[in-house]
């Protein structure tokens, strides 16, 4: 039997998932408190206010981010790893998308956190530059270093944004389900297509094809509220 979670657990994963769905902006302690059936007392013996709440989901994605990046000591990357990396750190930044959608006011609001956050990316830049830098080497992808520099800096850019892409032109919340995760990696192979050496080409295209998702195949958040009035009112008395 797995053992039951501590307060300061429970806070943390109520948290986090009320961030996510609501938006950290809209969500106050008192909020988590009553979600989880607590007095804000007993919340503020774990954490005397948000902002530690917030310091601690940062250290866990931190954390979680910093595994992803360790490659393995001597084994060779193969085009198998290259999907898994992209699945795997799109899904991680699902997880605690409520950092990157509302990250500007998260690091204005905590200077610290944002000292933190800048030290965090730039070690993240310099990990993807190693992934692609191996992947180099292993003789799938044709970069040189300042390219493989490049193509991390725009890998970034498009996986931190990805999530406020699919909240602020879909209106998406819910949890991510894997037409949203394919498309994103696609946006990732894609910016890769230039860089892919001629014997590979053939696989990663079948891999490119495989994970398309046109957009217009995704439901948006008012089609998902359509279809959910639809059904309510076919429903018999």
């Amino acid at each position: 039997m797995a053992a039951k979670p501590s307060t300061r657990d429970r806070i943390l994963q109520a948290s986090l998932h009320l961030f996510n769905t609501q938006g950290e902006r809209n969500i106050t302690t008192n909020h988590i408190a009553s979600h989880l059936g607590m007095s804000p007392g007993n919340l503020y013996y774990h954490f005397r206010n948000k902002p530690m709440i917030v310091a601690e989901l940062f250290n866990e994605f931190e954390s979680k981010m910093e595994v992803f990046f360790t490659l393995p000591a001597e084994a060779s990357v193969t085009l198998e790893d290259k999907a898994w990396y992209l699945e795997s750190l799109l899904d991680l930044l699902w997880q605690f998308r409520f950092m990157h959608q509302g990250l500007e006011y998260l690091l204005e609001a905590d200077p610290e956190l944002a000292t933190r956050y800048r030290q965090f990316a730039q070690r993240s830049l310099r990990s993807t530059q190693h992934i692609y830098q191996a992947f180099a080497d292993a003789g799938i992808l044709l970069l040189s270093p300042q390219q493989a520099e490049s193509l991390s800096i725009n890998v970034w850019i498009v996986l931190s944004s990805w999530m406020q892409f699919l909240t602020t032109t879909r209106g998406i919340q819910s949890d991510l389900d894997e037409q949203l995760m394919r498309r994103g990696i696609y946006q990732i192979l894609v910016l890769e297509e230039g860089y892919v050496a001629p014997e590979y080409q053939e696989a990663v295209s079948a891999l490119r094809d495989r994970l398309y998702v046109p957009l217009g195949e995704i439901s948006d958040g008012d089609d998902a509220v359509a279809s959910a009035a639809t059904s309510q009112a076919a429903a018999p008395e």
